[in-house]
């Protein structure tokens, strides 16, 4: 590594990072998402009478947490096809 361009250092380096990230960004969000269905389903089960009130917060809670995975994705991408970083050694 110590003869290698700069720039495919960059390279090597941003992609290993980017497959880190991905890798925690995506498992974190799945592994709270199914906790959340399972308290839900566990309230629902308690208490039948406010399962529709259950079912929103839960909705909105899911979709609030798979938009961290979504901004994982974008920011993994944008490390992938436009790096700022590429600029400055070539």
């Amino acid at each position: 590594m110590a003869g290698m361009d700069p720039g495919t250092l960059v390279t090597i380096v941003s992609i290993v990072m980017v497959s880190v990230s991905i890798l925690l960004g995506t498992i974190t969000p799945a592994i709270l998402e199914g906790r959340a269905v399972v308290k839900a389903l566990e309230s629902m089960a308690r208490q039948p009478e406010i399962a529709d009130r259950i079912r929103t917060t839960l909705l909105i809670s899911m979709a609030l947490l798979e938009s961290t995975a979504i901004y994982v994705l974008l920011i993994c991408l944008i490390l992938i096809f436009a790096n700022p970083l590429i600029d400055r050694f070539f």
